[in-house]
């Protein structure tokens, strides 16, 4: 595996930009437009966005984003098919998972959709479990939510 390096971006960086495109041309490969979920304001200061760069190039990228005091969320998770099955994906989200220990957080939760069964087979792999729908997407049929503990 080539090098990898996991680094804390602003929302506006170059290369988040880029992987956030990449992933909802994915997701709208997948999804009606109206259930594709990004940030609506990605500018929050309680948004941490990680990009996870493999040999030096951007691979993929992931964020968490405060829902309340002991919550937050696993937003815009994403590697660039380019670089699957080689430790990326789970490297991110370690690293989320630590730096919302560090601010606090009792919990993680995210949405995903039956659409994506690798995404959901890989956050059952890293003790994620079924929840309701909850915030914005209690409404939206196709998805699906998760949550985690954090220890």
């Amino acid at each position: 595996m080539k090098q990898l390096q996991i680094v804390q971006v602003a929302y506006d960086h170059t290369d988040l930009s880029l992987l956030i495109r990449q992933l909802d041309e994915y997701l709208l490969e997948r999804y009606p437009a109206d259930e594709v979920f990004g940030i609506d304001d990605p500018s929050q200061e309680d948004i941490t966005f990680l990009v996870a760069y493999s040999g030096g190039r951007p691979a993929g990228c992931g964020a968490i984003r405060e829902i309340d005091r002991d919550s937050t969320e696993l937003k815009r998770f994403f590697v660039h098919h380019d670089y699957r099955n080689q430790g990326i994906a789970e490297a991110i989200l370690l690293e989320l998972e630590f730096k919302a220990r560090n601010q606090g957080y009792k919990c993680i939760k995210l949405e995903a959709g039956e659409a994506q069964p690798e995404a959901l087979n890989f956050y059952r792999k890293h003790g994620y479990y079924p929840i309701d729908r909850f915030g914005k997407y209690a409404e939206c049929a196709s998805s699906v939510c998760f949550e985690k503990q954090l220890g």
